[in-house]
């Protein structure tokens, strides 16, 4: 993969990451205006995308410092969690809407 190319990956996926950093706001925002034991559960799930988020937040903080040898590793591993991330995202997405 070229430079250009990886620098392209790379800026997708902190532009997706800024993306999932809103979604995740307005899910916080419908939460506080939820009944209590519902803010429970909201808040739970809330906390565990935080958590994913940041967990490829430092992935792609390694693809950025990574040489040939270990890109195609490193990017196999982002996707994966960013697809864990995606499908826990929408998820709660749609959890949210039904309440």
């Amino acid at each position: 993969m070229t430079k250009e190319t990886r620098e392209a990956y790379i800026e997708k996926l902190e532009a997706k990451l800024r993306e999932w950093s809103n979604e995740i706001d307005k899910l916080k925002a419908k939460a506080e205006r939820s009944e209590a034991k519902i803010r429970e559960e909201y808040n739970k799930r809330i906390e565990d995308l935080r958590s994913s988020r940041e967990d490829i937040k430092k992935k792609v903080q390694k693809l950025k410092e990574a040489g040939e040898e270990t890109w195609e590793e490193l990017r196999s591993g982002t996707e994966k969690a960013w697809q864990e991330m995606k499908t826990a995202l929408d998820k709660a997405v749609s959890k949210f809407k039904e309440k």
